[in-house]
């Protein structure tokens, strides 16, 4: 597979991409809309809302319904929601396709890293509850650098805390094509994530209706 496939390590983003959390974010992110006095979000509205990190997640959860918190008010309702999703016990879903295809790239020699805006200790649990830890070797969460996506510098440390070589994105919303871009790697964009936007639009190599075809998409990213 390492020969077939062109790259020497892969890196996911991972809501969106690798697990569908909306329902998991909303139940959570409703919790603490109630102990703060605030009525409660549709998924919907947080799908809309997903991709650019906790703190954001919680800045426009919070103006949606009521007052914007100001930067004071902002650290413990954010320290309510990210324990509250830490210590949530219901299992993440994974989209269709998901391990098969991480465990084919895994075994034919692909490195796998995963790059999230979603903090580190929450991801690392996700992955763990999934089973899906030791196909990564290398991980960066919103919180694990001075920068997050889209800066470039957050996909470019996990490449290279993968060995560095050639590298490829998967991911599905348009920080993760700009984290590529300023990384200089290809970016496979999957259509059933938080684009938030006209997939058509995100700037991706190549769009993916289903995460089985990313082998394939790989080849002719590198072909």
């Amino acid at each position: 597979m390492s020969a077939i496939i062109p790259f020497s390590a892969v890196v996911f983003d991972l809501d969106g991409t690798l697990i569908d959390s909306a329902r998991d974010m909303t139940r959570v992110l409703n919790r603490t809309l109630s102990r703060f006095a605030r009525p409660p979000l549709t998924e919907e509205q947080v799908r809309g809302m997903v991709g650019d990190g906790s703190a954001a997640l919680v800045r426009q959860a919070f103006a949606a319904t009521g007052d914007a918190l100001t930067e004071e008010a902002l650290q413990p309702v954010l320290d309510d929601y990210l324990d509250a999703y830490f210590q949530d016990d219901e299992p993440p879903t994974l989209y269709p396709g998901v391990p098969e295809t991480l465990t084919v790239l895994a075994e034919g020699g692909v490195k796998l890293g995963l790059c999230t805006n979603k903090p580190e200790r929450i991801s690392r649990k996700l992955l763990d509850a999934l089973g899906l830890s030791p196909l990564f070797s290398a991980l960066a969460g919103g919180d694990t650098l001075p920068v997050k996506k889209p800066d470039g510098r957050h996909l470019s440390w996990v490449v290279e805390a993968l060995g560095g070589g050639s590298a490829a994105m998967v991911g599905d919303n348009r920080n993760d094509v700009k984290a590529a871009r300023a990384a200089g790697v290809p970016v496979v964009a999957m259509t059933y994530g938080y684009p938030r936007m006209p997939v058509q639009e995100l700037g991706a190599d190549i769009l993916l209706d289903r995460i089985d075809d990313l082998p394939d998409a790989l080849r002719r990213l590198g072909a």
